[in-house]
């Protein structure tokens, strides 16, 4: 999908954000989860609070896929301290990379991917990681795909559930 425009997202942009956010996550996961679980999820993991703390944080970055004015996708990049996890200064976190189901395969994914990978190459990130879900074996290879290895496991909650989550890196040493 040669259309396919990447713009950063700004606190302007919080309503479309949420409404993104929310769809495709619950596109995403609710096949895989309870109804509550997904409603508790959903309703903090994309309040308008959290959504305007991570569009002010300097070390975050929010990027969407748009296509004839709509937005069918978005990059959520962590930086230093404000990564989930390994808060190292020469990484660079993928948090979210996600897609309107009716855009899966149509190359969306792989174009917010390449983004990512232009952001960390010009921040000179040393490697990029990220967290996926065990049970999303489409995200695990894509990311394989795209040359990044499985190093570790944590868990992420969602709602009451402790799910488990492959965690993926890519080293960009000479690259």
């Amino acid at each position: 999908m040669e259309n396919i425009h990447i713009t950063k997202a700004t606190l302007s942009d919080i309503d479309q954000l949420q409404k993104i956010g929310r769809q495709t996550f619950s596109e995403t996961f609710s096949t895989g989860n309870t109804e509550e679980n997904m409603r508790q999820y959903l309703d903090e993991g994309f309040s308008l609070e959290k959504l305007t703390a991570e569009l002010n944080d300097k070390n975050t970055q929010i990027y969407f896929a748009v296509l004839d004015n709509t937005v069918i996708g978005y990059l959520k990049l962590n930086f230093g301290q404000s990564q989930t996890e390994l808060k190292e200064e020469n990484a660079l976190e993928i948090e979210r990379i996600y897609v309107l189901k009716e855009f899966h395969g149509k190359n969306v994914g792989q174009v917010l991917y390449e983004k990512a990978m232009q952001i960390a190459k010009q921040a000179s990130a040393s490697y990029v990681w990220l967290g996926v879900w065990e049970e999303n074996p489409r995200a695990i290879n894509f990311y394989k795909k795209n040359g990044f290895l499985e190093f570790d496991k944590h868990i992420f909650k969602l709602g009451n559930d402790e799910q488990t989550d492959i965690m993926m890196k890519l080293s960009l040493e000479n690259k």
